[in-house]
């Protein structure tokens, strides 16, 4: 396939040339038009120039005609004819019965019949009209006649006629000159098409040359360089430049989470490979016996959780993020997620309230919901201290249920903060397994996509060292968008079910939206 430089070479020559022929067409049709409209009036002036000789001969008192030969008929006078010869191209002079009076020298070089048939086409044509076309054989002739109204002598009728073939020196050369310089200029073009469409296509070279040397995710770091305009080719390396930013933060994100996955997965392979040699080594139904297969079936749960998890973010990266979409009460699955917060918080000596618990309805899944709910719970049990705090609430707005979880704990630094959400990462930093907060840092990953998946969002709020807030806002179901955000006695339901009565000041923040913790 031919490249790009030399189609738009070819497409320039073509319509260069199209160009030039419908040039030379129009100017070719401009010149015979000017020439016709030259002939009419060079035909119309001849007729009247002999017109005027007739009528000054008439003036002078001489006779018009005369009769030099009883079997010829009147002619012309010597004097007359004489005169009438120093009017160029074809001339006659006719009587009233259409004989001829006198013939122009050009009229006498055609042979008899093209004179009587010239004689008979001027006899028929209108007197005074425009000129008329008339056709002889080969020759192509422009027709005027002309006459006194007084009839001088015997003179009834003047007819002029010019040859239209006569050659004319303008379109000629016109043409002559095209032909001659035509394929030149199309040389010439060719040759200067051919170096601009390189000049223009030598960016596009450097680009892919460029390009072509980004081999592999290694050199994603390399970028496209930019000049100060703001031409096509630019915006085009600009997309470049950012298709391959994002490149570099795919693969980055991806050697990141290979990394973070074959360390998860090598320390309890690890730890199970042990236990299992170890409970191979020792005797039947011994106390190290089992005590290395209850770390076996220890590790094995934390590898089919990771796994679990692992499937999971495939799953909504893929797009088979699959939920089942029915109409949620929250009031009941708060409660319920604010009990098992609770027993939680007792082993670490946490205390766990739930201030605000308003009625709200979602539509989505409800055990997702649960695990979205769960996973900030256990979160803000395993990173707040002993003697902390971790709040729960439930409200409702015009358009959103906000489900919030605020806590006393380690908090989360400003340069973390934009990490929160990726795969494998954890506040504390801490990846060994002996640590009592070890977790794979999948969780808060998979609530967000949980989140997003019922059209909703996870955001989150923190200072270092003073606590966090991480808040879900659900859309409401289309039926309870228009219901009250509270109704009547929810509080004393709440209370009712063992749930906390609200604090003045999480009253006011819940409805306000969530504060980030320690801010006053």
């Amino acid at each position: 396939m031919a490249s790009i430089r030399a189609r738009l070479t070819g497409a320039y020559a073509a319509a260069l040339l199209a160009t030039v022929i419908v040039f030379a067409s129009v100017l070719l049709a401009s010149r015979r038009t000017v020439r016709d409209r030259a002939l009419a009036e060079r035909v119309a002036a001849e007729a009247d120039l002999a017109l005027r000789i007739v009528r000054q001969a008439a003036a002078s008192g001489d006779p018009v005609t005369t009769i030099s030969d009883p079997l010829i008929g009147p002619v012309v006078t010597p004097t007359l004819r004489t005169l009438l010869e120093g009017v160029p191209d074809y001339v006659l002079v006719l009587d009233s019965a259409g004989r001829t009076l006198y013939n122009s020298f050009a009229v006498r070089q055609l042979d008899v019949d093209a004179q009587v048939t010239l004689s008979r086409a001027g006899s028929a044509i209108p007197l005074g009209a425009a000129p008329r076309a008339f056709d002889m054989n080969d020759q192509k002739f422009l027709l005027v006649a002309v006459a006194d109204p007084g009839h001088v002598g015997n003179v009834a009728r003047i007819v002029t006629a010019v040859d239209r073939d006569e050659p004319a020196a303008g379109p000629s050369l016109i043409s002559s000159t095209l032909l001659l310089t035509a394929p030149i200029i199309l040389l010439v073009s060719l040759g200067a098409a051919y170096a601009i469409a390189g000049r223009a296509f030598r960016p596009v070279d450097v680009i892919i040359n460029e390009v072509e040397a980004i081999t592999d995710g290694r050199s994603l770091h390399r970028r496209l360089a930019l000049d100060g305009s703001n031409d096509e080719l630019v915006r085009l390396t600009r997309t470049l430049n950012a298709m391959m930013e994002r490149l570099e933060t795919s693969f980055g994100a991806l050697r990141r989470f290979t990394a973070d996955a074959s360390h998860e997965l090598k320390t309890p392979l690890t730890v199970l490979r042990a236990d299992v040699e170890r409970a191979m080594n020792t005797p039947p139904q011994s106390t190290e016996q089992l005590v290395a297969l209850e770390e076996a079936l220890r590790e094995t749960r934390r590898m089919a959780d990771l796994v679990d998890s692992l499937l999971t973010l495939a799953r909504a990266d893929e797009g088979r993020f699959d939920l089942v979409r029915d109409l949620v009460d929250l009031e009941p699955l708060a409660r319920e997620i604010y009990e098992t917060a609770v027993i939680l918080g007792e082993g670490a000596e946490i205390t766990v309230s739930m201030p605000v618990l308003e009625p709200t309805r979602v539509l989505g899944d409800r055990e997702r919901l649960r695990q979205l709910f769960m996973n900030l719970v256990t979160n803000a049990i395993k990173y707040t201290p002993s003697g902390g705090r971790v709040d729960l609430s439930l409200s409702a707005r015009l358009d959103a249920a906000t489900f919030t979880v605020r806590d006393t704990g380690i908090g989360i630094a400003a340069a973390d903060m934009p990490y929160v959400f990726e795969r494998f990462w954890r506040a504390d930093r801490v990846r060994s397994r002996a640590n009592e907060r070890g977790g794979f840092g999948l969780g808060l990953a998979i609530s967000q996509y949980i989140a997003q998946a019922h059209g909703g969002s996870l955001t989150v709020t923190s200072r270092l060292g003073r606590g966090s807030a991480f808040t879900v806002t659900l859309p409401l179901a289309p039926e309870s968008a228009a219901e009250p955000a509270r109704e009547p006695g929810a509080r004393d339901a709440g209370r009712d079910a063992g749930v906390e009565p609200p604090r003045e000041p999480l009253k006011e923040s819940a409805r306000d939206g969530v504060r980030a913790p320690g801010k006053s």
